[in-house]
């Protein structure tokens, strides 16, 4: 039972991320989830921290960071209370409680909203990540206390209470100007910097589903097969 419960409460995550070229300020925000090797599907339980910082030159630093979460819409309806995320802030313990998400059935639309031509994600790949046909219902907070990113990862940290979880975590950001290219806006300026809309890696949290998830679950399915087989 309490293998079912620690399943029950995991997270569909994205955690890819790939180096983009520094002529644009695109896409060079990494998240990684702790304890995990990067670049690869892992099962995490709630809570669940999350390294973020920036690659390369472009794009450092990064202002404004939000964490942009979705998640279907049988996730939602089986929330038992209210995401959290949490992080520190010079020692200091802060949080933001997420109340409000927004329903989205149009494959068209891209989301969040104030994101630069090119930076948002359409509802159509966030369907395909996630895997589903159904309604996505996001939300878009600010973390970190608003603090930059930079190259030196921060840590926040994603309560997650529902009992059919199936959530995507982003991070995106604001770039002001970025090493010598021409890359400028105001303080009001649209969100210009994102984690790159690559291919996810997620647990589904019921294990009959797994085989139909995609290719990334095959494979860690087979790692974990190995894993087991080696500590016996």
């Amino acid at each position: 039972m309490r293998r079912l419960k620690l399943i029950s409460l995991s997270i569909a995550i994205i955690v890819f991320a790939m180096v983009i070229s520094p002529a644009f300020a695109l896409g060079t925000i990494r998240l990684e989830p702790h304890g995990s090797y990067y670049g690869q599907p892992v099962m995490l339980e709630s809570p669940a921290t999350f390294y973020v910082n920036i690659t390369g030159n472009s794009g450092n630093p990064t202002k404004d960071p939000h964490v942009f979460l979705i998640m279907t819409e049988t996730s939602y309806k089986s929330l038992t209370g209210n995401v959290v995320v949490n992080w520190t802030d010079n020692g200091t313990p802060k949080h933001v409680t997420i109340t409000t998400w927004h329903k989205e059935t149009d494959d068209s639309v891209k989301v969040p909203p104030n994101t630069d031509s090119g930076t948002g994600y359409t509802v159509e790949s966030l369907r395909s990540h996630l895997n589903t046909t159904e309604p996505i219902y996001w939300a878009f907070a600010s973390i970190l206390s608003g603090k930059d990113l930079n190259h030196t990862p921060k840590a926040f940290t994603i309560t997650l209470p529902a009992t059919k979880p199936r959530m995507l975590v982003y991070v995106l950001g604001k770039v002001y100007s970025t090493n010598g290219f021409s890359i400028q806006c105001e303080p009001c300026c649209e969100f210009n910097n994102r984690v790159p809309p690559t291919q996810p890696g997620f647990i589904v949290p019921e294990p009959t589903t797994i085989a139909t998830a995609g290719m990334s679950l095959v494979a860690l399915a087979s790692y974990a097969i190995v894993k087991r087989k080696r500590q016996n």
